[in-house]
């Protein structure tokens, strides 16, 4: 049964850290590998390591979410502008990491320039919410690295 968490504990982490750029909940996927791994018998983490891995999770993930927006209404943004670059970071997904970045940004732009707004005003916007995403892809791609770091850690 060790063998099992362990393996799922470490295909849990690697997907989280892949849902750190894809829309998935990487830090979450990352922290259910932490657990896996916790409850094995071979492999054991301090109740602050998973409390300090939970609350950062939590952090994160709030802070991810609410980024882009703020971003996206600091610059001048739209909903419509919101939506474009959701939609846009979805129809890049089959680009890869670049095409998810690239589709992020082109798609905010192309909502705020359905919403009316003029191109430099639109431009704004979509840069303000591409630096927002890309923080908070960064802060999960940090935190995930984190939790694999430390994962990695109690087998050695």
């Amino acid at each position: 049964m060790d063998v099992v968490l362990i393996a799922l504990g470490f295909l849990m982490l690697l997907i989280g850290l892949a849902g750190a750029v894809l829309p998935l909940p990487g830090p979450p996927l990352s922290l259910a590998g932490m657990f896996l791994i916790h409850w094995s018998s071979r492999a054991e983490f301090t109740s602050g390591q998973l409390w300090t891995y939970s609350l950062l999770t939590l952090a994160v993930t709030a802070i991810d979410t609410i980024l882009p927006l703020w971003g996206q209404k600091k610059f001048g943004g739209s909903r419509l502008g919101m939506l474009g670059g959701a939609v846009g970071m979805i129809v890049g997904l089959a680009g890869g990491p670049f095409g998810l970045l690239l589709g992020a940004f082109l798609g905010g732009l192309a909502g705020e320039l359905l919403a009316g707004q003029q191109a430099n005003r639109a431009l704004s916007a979509s840069l303000g919410s591409f630096a927002g995403f890309l923080f908070g892809s960064l802060l999960k791609i940090a935190l995930c690295l984190a939790m694999i770091w430390a994962s990695l850690a109690v087998f050695f």
